[in-house]
């Protein structure tokens, strides 16, 4: 019984940082590094994060360096931002590539709110997936008499504290990037 529930919540965990990690490639009003951890440049014919070709730096709360370890791969990190449909607009310098963050419109930031509560949704139905799969486990156990009517459903009820804790957690952190979304 134990095993399950430490089960659930580490799968339970997990879809909370992967929100975490979605919320990451929003862009909101200010500059921060995961905004172009996950571009992929074409570099020698294979596809590689920006964060293995060069440092990323955010010199301002508006704006992000990037300075190649390779001065070939200028052009490449460049081209690949434009590409990234972030609607960044790269500087390149020669030294670096510059990134200044514009500001949001309303309508920009209405859409990014949409997204991240689409995010926080697919959080919340990967939570009660976890749910589902450990109280079909825990009934298993309940079926082959390895455990007792009453402690299934005590178990059931771990699950579903477990459960509305992390509906919560995702809660929380929706309304938070929607208002970090929506500060001007």
């Amino acid at each position: 019984m134990d095993e399950i529930l430490l089960e659930a919540e580490e799968r339970m965990e997990k879809a909370i940082t992967a929100l975490e990690r979605e919320f990451g490639k929003l862009r909101t009003g200010r500059a921060h590094t995961s905004l172009v951890d996950n571009i992929l440049v074409d570099y020698h014919g294979t596809p590689t994060p920006i964060k293995q070709l060069a440092s990323v730096a955010i010199p301002d709360s508006r704006s992000i360096t990037i300075q190649p370890w390779d001065k070939s791969a200028f052009g490449s990190v460049e081209k690949a931002i434009i590409n990234s449909n972030l609607g960044l607009n790269p500087m390149n310098d020669g030294r670096l590539i510059r990134i200044n963050i514009p500001m949001l419109t309303e309508e920009r930031r209405k859409e990014l709110v949409k997204m991240a509560k689409k995010y926080v949704e697919e959080a919340k139905v990967a939570v009660r997936n976890v749910r589902r799969d450990a109280n079909e486990q825990i009934k298993k156990l309940e079926k082959s008499k390895d455990i007792t009517e009453d402690e299934s459903r005590n178990g059931q009820d771990e699950v579903q504290k477990l459960t509305d804790a992390y509906v919560a957690k995702s809660d929380e952190r929706g309304a938070a990037k929607e208002a970090e979304i929506m500060a001007i």
